[in-house]
């Protein structure tokens, strides 16, 4: 299959290694991986802020760039951006105009990777190996306008040497939320302290999750709290094998 990577902000300019991982991932699983260079921010925090022009602009770069692409899926290693292109993209465009037909044809094709790699890809087992303990924290937009269930969990399951440790008040927002924990910084401090005191009391070496936001702000605040966990987004988990070990 023919998979264009929408890198996303966050991971282009804080994770790279997330964007490495799901190249070497796909690529290990026998799947052609493009980038389109012209890609840029699919808007959400314009959106989420009421500017709504310039979200409608980067929509439309958005569409124009990838159905271009000639690919068959677009993967983007962010729910919270999937959810933006597949949930927002409609409100955006105005009722039969190009916008619209483009997000039509294309947001139905654009996935997170735990949705790519279960429903597009069939798969669950994709041969890695990551011998730590780990729990898992299903983000707000994962969890709330994906829908990604348990697809997350199906594929940590089977990675080899990984054991699965179940985290308490697991559905409970981190306190990240983009803009929120710029408006609201005590509240969302207090809501990350909460989520990093459930994950220390799992014992767990390693926390994961499929958006690099939460696990900026989770991360910081498991340092701050010397809890001794690091963060690791659900891709690398899965691209590290016996020969290339993910870094923890």
């Amino acid at each position: 299959m023919r998979i264009a990577l929408f890198i996303t902000c966050v991971n282009d300019t804080l994770y790279p290694d997330t964007g490495r991982a799901v190249v070497r991932l796909l690529e290990r699983l026998g799947h052609e991986v493009v980038f389109p260079e012209a890609q840029t921010c699919c808007g959400q925090m314009h959106y989420n802020t009421g500017y709504r022009r310039d979200a409608q602009r980067l929509a439309v770069r958005f569409v124009t760039t990838f159905a271009g692409t000639g690919a068959d899926a677009v993967l983007a290693p962010s729910a919270s951006c999937a959810a933006m292109i597949r949930d927002n993209y409609p409100r955006l465009a105005e009722e039969g105009s190009r916008l619209a037909r483009a997000t039509a044809e294309l947001a139905p094709r654009v996935h997170d990777l735990s949705e790519l790699l279960v429903d597009v890809l069939g798969v669950t087992d994709v041969g890695a190996y990551f011998p730590h303990t780990v729990t898992y924290h299903p983000t707000c937009h994962g969890l709330r306008l994906l829908g990604l269930g348990d697809r997350p969990y199906r594929l940590l399951r089977e990675v080899r040497g990984l054991e699965l440790k179940e985290l308490p008040g697991a559905e409970e927002c981190c306190g990240f939320g983009g803009t929120f924990a710029v408006k609201n910084p005590d509240v969302s401090a207090a809501m990350g302290s909460d989520k990093a005191r459930g994950i220390a009391s799992t014992g767990a070496e390693v926390v994961c999750a499929v958006d690099n936001s939460c696990l900026m702000h989770i991360g910081g605040t498991l340092r701050r709290e010397r809890a001794g966990v690091k963060t690791v987004h659900l891709a690398e988990i899965l691209a590290s094998t016996e020969q290339e070990p993910a870094r923890v």
